[in-house]
């Protein structure tokens, strides 16, 4: 697909594709900027399952209002680890136009503190340029009103901070939910991880042998992956973990043409 194209238009392309070669019954998995209700619609006829994340959104703002403040999220119960994030899990039924399955809304405590500090380090440097009469950034903007901090738009920000939305139409956990999910970018980790190794140049989508090419990365990268997950369950540690360890790693080759003596680390 060019590169122009938006994410969900690509999708819908994908599913005819998909619907064309009579490809049925599997596992559609895709983030929440791609999600439409259209796209719901479409992977329900043809018989496929879902697990995408959602954007929060007004609609699902009032939707998940009234849960956050009843549940105690909280708990040991709803508590799963994933690498090296904790998120704590509910699970409510959730419709998406005539696509009926459930949402799992996950909080990441961790998180929500970053995001916390990182905004507020932000204002604090914002008041600062502000008392020497200096711009500020345009996203800070909003929370003030002058000089003065505006309360109200920052108890807005902070409202769902921490806390991302998954929905999924198949019947699994809400452990499997969240590591499906969490974990979909492992071969496009896999594919940058082999560019660099093989130092592949960017692939030109047109031409019918780098497409292929591409294709055979792709297979290579899901392969490494599978490789590493059975290779790593023993150490626990996660694919993803593995690949930004190597990401930061190098060997050094050294030699002494004189002594015709070498060495590499």
């Amino acid at each position: 697909f060019d590169g122009n194209i938006h994410d969900s238009k690509t999708l819908h392309d994908l599913i005819t594709s998909l619907d064309e070669l009579k490809i049925k019954g599997g596992l559609l998995v895709f983030d929440r900027g791609i999600t439409s209700k259209q796209n719901q619609i479409d992977i329900k006829g043809m018989k496929w399952k879902v697990v995408c994340g959602l954007p929060i959104k007004a609609s699902l703002k009032s939707f998940l209002r009234p849960i956050i403040e009843e549940a105690d999220f909280l708990q040991f119960e709803n508590r799963i680890r994933l690498n090296k994030s904790i998120f704590y899990v509910i699970t409510k039924p959730y419709t998406i136009g005539s696509a009926k399955g459930k949402i799992a809304i996950c909080f990441n405590e961790q998180q929500r503190k970053d995001l916390r500090e990182s905004r507020y380090d932000e204002i604090t440097e914002a008041q600062h340029l502000l008392s020497q009469g200096k711009q500020i950034k345009a996203g800070i903007k909003k929370f003030f009103n002058g000089k003065r901090i505006n309360k109200e738009k920052l108890k807005d920000a902070e409202e769902f901070d921490g806390y991302s939305v998954i929905f999924t139409t198949d019947k699994i956990s809400k452990e499997n939910i969240v590591k499906i999910y969490f974990d979909k970018d492992l071969v496009e980790k896999a594919f940058q991880s082999l560019k660099g190794v093989i130092n592949l140049q960017p692939i030109r989508h047109w031409l019918y042998n780098r497409v292929i090419a591409h294709v055979f990365v792709c297979y290579l990268a899901y392969l490494l992956l599978s490789l590493l997950k059975v290779k790593l369950i023993k150490i626990g540690i996660s694919p993803v973990e593995a690949l930004k360890e190597l990401d930061s790693m190098y060997k050094v080759y050294m030699r002494d043409t004189k002594k015709k003596f070498k060495i590499s680390r």
